[in-house]
């Protein structure tokens, strides 16, 4: 469809960036927020978080390394020295398989770890930081305690 030159082609309405389909209900004007919290500086020291963070980070650490070392000294005793690997402990028990069935207990030792970690150093402090929030915000923290 071709125009005449003297007639300039016929201008459409940019369309909305906001709208996906023309027949969607245009979105409603953003509106202010019923309430907002109050400017408080911030509950807890920063260095209260950093302690936090570098004790979460310390304790994956120390399960994840506990329970990976164990298994990676397995794999590298099996690829390095497989004589000793099947050489007998017992009668008929191989090295191999006696550091094989060693491995659930490591673990199970790693998640000990962990667990105890998390509820002797961990939660106090998180608690800590909780309450100092529920505190400055008047709030009660989560899970409803006060």
């Amino acid at each position: 469809m071709a125009h005449p030159p003297y007639e300039p082609p016929p201008q459409h309405p940019p369309p909305e960036p906001h709208l996906t389909y023309p027949w969607q209900p245009r979105p409603l004007p953003p509106q202010a927020p019923a309430h907002r919290l109050p400017r408080h500086p911030a509950p807890g020291r920063h260095s209260d978080l950093r302690i936090l963070r570098g004790a979460y980070r310390g304790q994956r650490r120390v399960a994840t390394l506990t329970a990976l070392g164990y298994f990676t000294l397995f794999l590298a005793l099996s690829a390095f020295t497989p004589a000793l690997m099947t050489g007998t402990v017992t009668a008929g028990l191989p090295t191999g398989l006696l550091l094989g069935l060693c491995q659930l207990p490591v673990t199970g030792l790693a998640v000990l770890l962990y667990e105890y970690t998390a509820r002797h150093r961990l939660d106090p402090l998180a608690e800590r930081l909780r309450k100092q929030a529920a505190s400055a915000y008047g709030t009660t923290s989560a899970g409803g305690r006060p």
